[in-house]
This record gives C-alpha cells, sequence and structure tokens, in this order.
C-alpha cells in the first residue's frame, strides 16, 4: 500500500490496524438479519479474453461452463440452507431435504440480483436453473441484472434472457469507435442492430458500458457515444475510467491526471446539460429513473469464483480458480479463498467508500445502520469535505460536488490500484493465498 492510502486508512479507522486478510472463513454465513441484501453470481465465460480486463475469466467451452453451473447451483444451496436452519424447516420430511426448498415459505427478502462476469449471456440457456435456485430461498424486490457482450444482443438471448427473469441488462459496449475498439482489441456491433433486437425484446434498464480517459480521447469521441447508447435502446449508461493494473496483458497508456480530471469535468458538465440525471460518479440515465448497479449495498452474498461477500462483521472472496471452487462445492464446503474480520470503524468506513459513489451519504441511513450518528462518528471530515468544496448538505443529506466526485474517483482510482492490484492479481496465481494486509 501507498503512504496516501495507509495514512487515510490509520486516520478514518482510528487505528494503526490494518485491513487483514486471512486464509480462513465461515462454513455457515450470518446473513438472515442483514438488511438490505443484494445478491451477485459471477460466470467467468468469455469467448475471447480482453487484454485489458481485470475480472476472473477463462475461455468459454458447454462442458466446463456446464459443470461450474452444476457446481454454482449448490454453492446457492448450500448458503440458502441456512435460512432453512435457523427456521426449523430442516425438521421437515428427507424428501423436502433433498429438494432444496421445497414447501419452504421462510425466506429472505433480498433487494437485487446481478449476474456479473464473463459473459454470463454465454449461460442463458441455464439463467432460469440458476434463478430458479435463488428463488427458493430469496424473495428477489427490485429485479435481476446481467452483463451482455455486444455480440449478445440478439432477439434469441434477449428472448432467453427475459422468459428467464432478468429485468436489466448492461451492455459492455466500452466504445462505439473503431479506433478505441480497434485499441483495447475488441469487437464491437452496430448500433443499429442493438436497437433493433432492443425494441423487440424491451427491458426495464438497458445500460450501455463505456471506457473514458482512453489515449487521444476527446469530449466529442465521449459524447458521441453518449449519444449514440441513447438513440439506440439505452435508458442508462456508466462510464468508467481505464485502470491501468499491473497483472493484465494491456499496452494501452493511462491518461495523466490533470487530463483525465478535464475529461471527467466536461462528461460531468456535458450530462447535466442534457439533462441526464446522474445517480453515482460514473452513471448516468436519460429519464432519472433507470438505474444500473451492484456495488452500492449495504450487504450482499456473492456466488461463483471470485465473487466477494460482505456481511456486518466481515468481507470474504472467493477462490479465483473454477478447478478449486468446484472441489470446495464438491465437499459442501464454501468456495472461500481469503476473509477480514472487520472492526466497527473499518465496516463504518467500508460503508461510507460505497454510499459515496452513489455521490451522496445520508445520515439517516447510516444512523439506521450502525447505531450512532454520522456526525458523532465523522464530523470534522464532513467539516472538512464541505470547507473544501468536496460535498454540500441538501436536505440533510451530503451531496458530492463536482470537484468531490473527481476526487473522490482519484482516491478510488488509487485505492483500486493499491488494494485491487495486489489482491486480485495474487489471487490470479494462488487458489488460496496465506493471506495480506491493507
Amino acid at each position: 500500500m501507498g503512504f496516501f492510502t495507509t495514512a487515510a486508512r490509520i486516520w478514518l479507522t482510528r487505528s494503526f490496524q490494518p485491513f487483514t486478510f486471512r486464509k480462513e472463513y465461515d462454513n455457515q454465513l450470518e446473513f438472515q438479519d442483514c438488511s438490505n441484501l443484494g445478491l451477485y453470481v459471477h460466470i467467468p465465460f468469455c469467448r475471447s479474453l480482453c487484454t485489458f480486463c481485470l475480472y476472473c475469466r477463462e475461455v468459454y467451452s458447454k462442458e466446463t461452463c456446464n459443470r461450474y453451473i452444476d457446481n454454482l447451483i449448490q454453492e446457492i444451496h448450500l448458503v440458502g440452507r441456512r435460512l432453512k436452519t435457523e427456521n426449523g424447516a430442516e425438521k421437515g420430511n428427507e424428501a423436502e431435504k433433498e429438494n432444496g426448498a421445497a414447501g419452504f415459505s421462510g425466506k429472505k427478502q433480498v433487494t437485487s440480483l446481478y449476474f456479473g462476469g464473463g459473459t454470463p449471456a454465454l449461460a442463458a440457456e441455464r439463467l432460469g436453473e440458476i434463478i430458479g435456485a435463488v428463488r427458493e430461498y430469496f424473495i428477489i424486490t427490485e429485479g435481476i441484472g446481467l452483463e451482455l457482450h455486444p455480440e449478445n444482443v440478439t432477439e434469441e438471448t434477449l428472448l432467453l434472457l427475459k422468459e428467464a427473469g432478468v429485468t436489466k441488462i448492461s451492455i459492455g459496449i466500452q466504445s462505439f469507435q473503431k479506433k478505441f475498439l480497434s485499441l483495447l482489441e475488441r469487437r464491437g456491433g452496430k448500433p443499429s442492430d442493438l436497437a433493433e433486437a432492443l425494441r423487440r425484446v424491451p427491458f426495464e434498464t438497458v445500460s450501455m458500458d463505456f471506457i473514458f480517459a482512453l489515449p487521444g480521447q476527446t469530449i466529442d469521441d465521449l459524447t458521441a457515444d453518449i449519444e449514440l447508447a441513447f438513440s439506440n435502446g439505452a435508458n442508462h449508461i456508466a462510464i468508467y475510467p481505464f485502470i491501468d493494473f499491473t497483472f493484465t496483458d494491456s499496452k494501452v497508456a493511462a491518461m495523466g491526471k490533470k487530463e483525465k480530471r478535464r475529461l471527467l469535468d466536461e462528461v460531468t458538465r456535458y450530462c447535466r446539460e442534457k439533462g441526464y440525471a446522474r445517480d453515482s460518479i460514473w452513471t448516468f440515465s436519460k429519464d432519472g429513473c433507470a438505474k444500473y448497479s451492484s456495488m452500492t449495498r449495504e450487504n450482499f452474498l456473492g456466488f461463483g469464483c471470485s465473487a466477494a461477500t460482505l456481511l456486518m462483521d466481515q468481507f470474504k472472496v472467493n477462490t479465483f480458480s473454477t478447478e478449486e471452487y468446484e472441489k470446495r462445492i464438491r465437499q459442501k464446503k464454501l468456495p472461500t479463498s481469503l476473509t477480514t474480520r472487520f472492526t466497527r470503524r473499518q465496516r463504518m468506513i467500508y460503508y461510507l467508500f460505497w454510499a459515496a459513489y452513489s455521490t451522496r451519504v445520508n445520515p439517516k441511513e447510516f444512523e439506521g445502520f450502525f447505531g450512532v450518528p454520522l456526525k458523532r462518528m465523522y464530523g470534522p471530515e464532513l467539516w472538512l469535505a464541505e470547507r473544501l468544496g468536496f460535498a454540500k448538505q441538501v436536505d440533510g443529506v451530503y451531496e458530492m460536488t463536482g470537484k468531490g466526485a473527481f476526487y473522490y474517483h482519484y482516491y478510488e482510482n488509487y485505492y483500486t490500484l493499491s488494494y485491487i492490484d495486489q489482491m486480485w492479481g495474487t489471487m490470479r496465481k494462488e487458489a488460496f493465498p496465506e493471506g495480506m494486509k491493507f
């Protein structure tokens, strides 16, 4: 970790104790009483591997994908049956036990279910099975989201997704322009083809993802992509910064800090002038209603290799190895690779970090979650944020300014390089590392 992130962590947690990840895990997860619980499922298969991608993925084959999904469904049952045990449903007959949660009514309400990858649409024919297993234990209140490669946006695939219960989709466009697709070694799709498929099979939210801060990229390049997205089926967009991770094979050079800030400011100003509603640091919607985010949840359960789980007292990450993942599941053990146990202050910082991603922090929600006023815990930091022009109070809620959004992005970028680069870089090589500190 760099000096900047270490100093910030010490100050904000009021402790020299680092975030310590160990090779340990609980085979029973205590999530029953978690509020605003979200669900995430990772499917790591792609037709081809993008050099810039940091996520856990491998080349698709139908056989390996089907075997993986068989185990994924078993992981869902391993976790979900905890609800049955707590509610006494395990006292039912043997047939009910063998069939998961047949006849079980004590389900846990969750906000959402998101499928990431990889390219989850490659498993479109089996999504219904996965969602069915989830619904045996959970009631999903805010819909089901799934990530797509542009090549998967066909009427046939979209129908399979909709029939399985998917209500929101996110399409990884990266750019509509050939010069940037070539730079990223990425294949694209015709906007008109996307629009036609989406017209025939509509979804509640259609988000399109773009990368900004690529070499030579200008505001005109980005606004052209934004308008193409909104005129060809999208009602939501995400504009993520390019980050140069050491463990990827990307040869793309990172953009300088000043140039990146200018570009982010210009994108923000453009979207504001067009009337697009900002719902996070990098996302905007056309009508203010569409939303797509798998990250901003108070708590979440992650299923699949590399998936993370966040609970009140711990954060854990599953192994990145599909082979070791499947071996653990066959042993009826959770596939956790590393776990950190939070101190109270550490959990508060993690909460605030992701709450700030939405560009606003609500003191009432913080107090409802932790049982103490936000100002009592971080009064000096809030005062300083306002004085420096990073945030302002609107109806009792702290809202990030444009300046604050950039510096959040800058810190998040620095944190990501310091934390994810080290942790994920190691986990891509070792299925179960001994541990690490941040």
